[in-house]
Parts: structure tokens; sequence; C-alpha cells
């Protein structure tokens, strides 16, 4: 079932804003939340699914049309990930390419853009990001691996964990420190390299975790990883600006993910409350059930705003930063607030997978605390909105 509910969007001020929606929500919607259960319960890849939003260019609508993609922004791009997880169908690789794509784009070499993003907007080709080790949290400034250099090119060592669909990347962004590491508080600068997952010296152990997802995560080892010096993304010590470059779009692509599952959530629990009926009476009629649909609704479309004017924002080349963080935070809030109300509004019923709700819980969730913490923001806003003294 497709979000109908949300379909008069006030975020789509655009006419071709609302094409774009309305083209991928038909895509999408021949697919179904079924049809994804179904995939990730037999630990498959949606390649249908994919290989549909590649051709008819939804995956590179945020790629310059010079490298063959839509030429959109990040607006274009949080409307395709909203509107193909409205349909029951969140997929993380999207939420992967709003890092990905636009570092190379505004940071790689010409050659390094004719190579990668080509694939990267028609779906061909995956790119994944490793940036999350176990001693840094959400501390950049304490990643440990590191690369240094040996002739025309890097070596690599160290390990990451949470990178996400490596197993299924043509090539990972490795986020490295410059040199060998140093234990004496000193900060020393951050290098991206792309480098090919099938590069030697790359190792990788799949974490049990609780996502119900198409993708796996991984813990990723880099023992003696040799890359050529074209797989440098830029400058040496350039890689602290690149990444928070990277930071605003992924916040505002995990943001649309969560409004997406929140819009699948309210438009099957109203379905449901109105044909479920209780002596002769839909449960809807009832105000215990109704008036907490109609908060999650508001609180859902509050988000939805907030997200379209963080990319906005991002695509202006204005600072999206305290936009792009309120974003992210309304929009994991309120969807598992959404998600909750609706599997309770199904009783029973809420708990069944044939109802496509219960199995997105920790897809839901995962974005309360990843690609940064709701604590994070919170330190954030405190600090750079209200001017409080720093916490940490």
């Amino acid at each position: 079932m497709s979000s109908e509910l949300f379909q008069n969007s006030l975020c789509d001020t655009a006419e071709h804003h609302r094409d774009l929606r309305d083209a991928v929500s038909k895509l999408v919607g021949k697919f179904g939340r079924k049809y994804f259960q179904d995939v990730v319960n037999k630990g498959e890849q949606p390649t249908a699914l994919w290989s549909a939003l590649g051709e008819a260019g939804f995956l590179g609508v945020h790629v310059s049309e010079a490298y063959g993609g839509g030429g959109g922004g990040l607006a274009e791009l949080n409307i395709c990930i909203e509107e193909t997880a409205s349909h029951g169908c969140p997929i993380l690789s999207m939420v992967i390419s709003s890092i990905t794509a636009p570092i190379i784009a505004a940071c790689g070499s010409e050659a390094m853009k004719q190579e990668w993003l080509p694939g990267i907007a028609s779906g061909k080709r995956k790119m994944c990001f490793g940036i999350t080790e176990p001693n840094a949290g959400s501390n950049t400034h304490k990643v440990t691996t590191h690369a240094v250099r040996k002739g025309n090119g890097w070596v690599i060592n160290g390990a990451k964990y949470w990178t996400s669909d490596i197993d299924q990347s043509d090539a990972v962004m490795v986020v490295a420190r410059d040199g060998v590491p140093v234990t004496d508080g000193s900060r020393q600068g951050l290098s991206l390299f792309v480098v090919p997952t099938n590069t030697p010296g790359i190792s990788m152990t799949q974490i049990d975790s609780a996502l119900r997802t198409s993708e796996k995560q991984f813990s990723v080892f880099y023992d003696n990883v040799e890359v050529p010096d074209e797989a440098l993304i830029g400058e040496p010590g350039a890689g602290l600006k690149q990444v928070f470059s990277g930071l605003n779009p992924e916040r505002i692509a995990a943001a649309a993910i969560n409004n997406g599952i929140s819009r699948f959530a309210i438009t099957q629990a109203a379905q449901y409350a109105k044909d479920r009926s209780v002596w002769n009476t839909p449960i809807g009629a009832h105000q215990g059930v109704a008036h907490p649909l109609a908060e999650a609704y508001i609180n859902v479309q509050a988000a939805r705003l907030l997200n379209a004017r963080a990319a906005q924002l991002c695509d202006g080349g204005e600072d999206a930063a305290e936009t792009a963080n309120m974003a992210k935070f309304a929009a994991a809030e309120s969807s598992l607030k959404a998600l909750d109300q609706a599997i309770q509004v199904h009783g029973g019923n809420g708990l069944s997978n044939e109802y496509g709700l219960s199995d997105l819980w920790f897809i839901a969730r995962l974005h309360r605390t990843a690609p940064v913490s709701r604590e994070m923001i919170l330190n954030y806003v405190s600090t750079h909105s209200l001017g409080l003294p720093k916490s940490y």
C-alpha cells in the first residue's frame, strides 16, 4: 500500500518535485512491502527494485548530468529515498550514496569522477563508506586507521566496524589518518581513499545485528592494503573537511528513510482503523485510537518539512548543519512514535510479519543512534543554536 495520505505533500512546492514523487511512487508500488520482506528474509538483495530505480534515474538523481546523473540535488534524492521507504522498502544503500557521490563530485579527480559517478548513478556500481571505529565512536578525531606513503601510493592499516553493504560494494571510501598513529595526543590529518573491495589485505566479519535489511553490517580489517596515489581523494590531510561536507547530506538521507517508514506505518494504521470494527464500530471512530494517530501524522509532517528545508539549504550552498541535525532528530523521534502507534492500533496483528510493521522497528531505531546519535545532536543544538557552554 502506498502512502496516499501524504500525496498532497506540503514539502513539494515545485511541480517537478511532485512529478518526481509520483513517478517514484508508481515504480516502487509495483514491488511493495511484501517483496522487500521476502528478499530480506531469504538473505537476498532487492536486485529487481534496485535495477528498476537505477534505470529510471532515481538512484543518480543527485549526480551531475555530465556523469550520467539527473542533475538534481539533495532535494530530489530526499524525495526518492522517502518515497521508496514509504512503500515499505527502506534501502540503506541509497543513504550511503548521499555521502560518497557528493564527496567524489566535489573533491575527486576528473579520472575518479569518470570512473565512479556514472556507475553509482546507474546503480551498476556500489561504493560503501568506512569511518566508524570501535574506539572512536562519534569522535572522528580519534580515528586510528592510518595510511603511510609508499612509493607512488599508500599502505593502509586499521579496522572499521558497522561498515554497511561492503560485501555487495565494488569499493569502500575509507577515512584514514596520515602516517603512523601517535600516542602523544596530537592530531594528525585525515585523508579519504577509494579502495576496491577486492584489494588484497581487506578482510571482513559479518556483525550479527537485529536490523532486517538487505544490507549486512561488517567489521572490516585493513592489513597492509596497498593502493595507488590515484586512490586518494583530493589532497592529503583534507579528509576531515571532506567528511564533514558529506555529513549533512547523510543526515538528510537518513531522515528521508525514517520519514518514509513513518508514512508507511501511519497509512497502514489509518486503513486498519477504518476497516477493523469492534461491536459494529470502526476502531478509528474512538478518540483513543484516532488522536494518537493524528498526533503522529502532525509530527511526521513537521519532520518532513524540516528535512525538505535542510535539503534546500544544502542545494543552495548555505549552512545546513543546524537544520540537517534537527531534521534527522525529528525524523527519528517521530518515526518511532508513528511506528509504535501503528503497531498498537493493529493489536496482536501488529507483531505479525504479515502486516509489515514490527520488522521495520530496528531500521527506524537505527537512525536514533546513527549516523549521529540524538545526544550529539542535542549537544550541537545546545552549543551552536542556544549558545550554551560546550559539554564535551
